[in-house]
């Protein structure tokens, strides 16, 4: 049985994040797609669905909160993980998020490579699982 690759957008501002995430993830059979702000995430994430997202809070154009609602308004199943080094200043954002109803999870930057594939695992667990 051919098994589907897994699609990953990360979507950051920062090129060094960004390439991070590729780096972590290289040798692992999976798709990966950046984008550096919030508009362009949600382009590509419309475009062709990723099965996981890593998202930036602070970013120009769109920040995190924003691009979390967009994101959810067709991906509800999607694992989304807010990963930021800028936390206190979104934690009224972030609460209002959660308390309105968006899943996410939070990441505190920086990520190393091991905490990246670790949370790739894991978020991408279950969803191997054959349907019979």
């Amino acid at each position: 049985m051919e098994t589907m690759i897994k699609r990953i957008l990360v979507i950051d501002d920062e090129e060094g994040c960004r390439d991070a995430f590729i780096l972590a993830l290289e040798d692992a059979d999976f798709d990966i797609d950046t984008a550096e702000n919030g508009l362009i995430g949600i382009e590509k994430a419309k475009a062709n669905p990723p099965d996981l997202v890593f998202l930036d809070l602070r970013m120009p154009k769109m920040d995190g909160i924003h691009t979390l609602q967009e994101l959810r308004g067709f991906m509800a199943d999607v694992p989304i993980y807010i990963v930021t080094a800028f936390y206190p200043q979104f934690t009224d954002q972030l609460k209002q998020a959660q308390e309105d109803g968006y899943v996410f999870e939070l990441m505190q930057k920086p990520l190393g490579a091991d905490q990246i594939i670790e949370v790739v695992n894991g978020a991408l667990a279950g969803q191997n699982a054959a349907v019979t």
